[in-house]
C-alpha cells in the first residue's frame, strides 16, 4: 500500500531518534501501535455495522450475480419474447432501417 522498504524505514527510525530522543522512542511507539489498533477497530465496526445495514440489498446490486442469473433463469424456447419480434436464422441478416439514423 505504501511500498515502503528497509531503508525508508531506517531514515525514520533515525529522524524519530533525533526528533524525540532515544529515551522516548517507546513511549512514542506504544502510542503509535495504540493508535494503529484502534484505528483497525473503528474500520473493522464501521464494515461490519454497513454490512449489517446494507446486508443482501448490495449483493442483489453486484453485476456479476445480475448476468448469472439472467443467464440461470434464460429459457431456450422458439417463442419471441415480443408479438412480432423472432429470432434470426442462422445466416440470416438484421434488418435495417434506413430511417433510424
Amino acid at each position: 500500500m505504501f511500498d515502503v522498504g528497509l531503508p525508508e524505514i531506517v531514515m525514520i527510525m533515525v529522524v524519530a531518534i533525533f526528533v524525540f530522543g532515544p529515551d522516548r522512542i517507546p513511549e512514542v511507539a506504544r502510542q503509535a501501535g495504540k493508535f494503529v489498533r484502534t484505528a483497525r477497530q473503528l474500520i473493522d465496526s464501521a464494515r461490519r455495522e454497513i454490512g449489517d445495514e446494507i446486508g443482501s440489498d448490495l449483493r442483489d446490486l453486484d453485476p456479476r450475480e445480475m448476468v448469472r442469473k439472467v443467464i440461470e433463469d434464460d429459457d431456450d424456447d422458439d417463442e419471441p419474447r415480443r408479438p412480432g419480434h423472432r429470432p434470426l436464422n442462422a445466416g440470416e441478416r438484421p434488418p435495417y432501417d434506413f430511417e433510424a439514423t
